[in-house]
């Protein structure tokens, strides 16, 4: 059983920090990866690139290489900070690519 730490004003601790998923495209050094990134509730995608930890985990993942074939597909894996050339939210690209104009 999780203990759970409840400090001087009531408010409660555990170890289990909530996330919420979304799908994002990747592009490393060598490849693109798209999958699904975890944010913490209330924080930016931003938020979650600039910590200081050395990998970004990415579930539900499809890694591309640079002709666009697929070269794997895994439920999880960790890719290096430092390699990432940009992210993009998919809903981001999504909306952008549904704004241009109308014939």
């Amino acid at each position: 059983m999780r203990s759970i730490r409840y400090n001087e004003k009531g408010k409660y601790f555990t170890p289990v920090v909530t996330k919420m998923p979304i799908s994002a495209s990747i592009q490393t050094d060598n490849c693109l990866v798209r999958g699904l990134i975890h944010i913490r509730q209330g924080e930016r995608v931003k938020d979650e690139l600039n910590r200081d930890e050395t990998f970004l985990a990415v579930t539900d993942a499809v890694i591309y290489d640079q002709q666009g074939k697929i070269v794997r597909e895994c439920e999880f894996i960790s890719i290096n900070r430092s390699h990432i050339v940009w992210l993009i939210p998919d809903d981001d690209f999504l909306e952008e690519a549904g704004s241009g104009e109308s014939e």
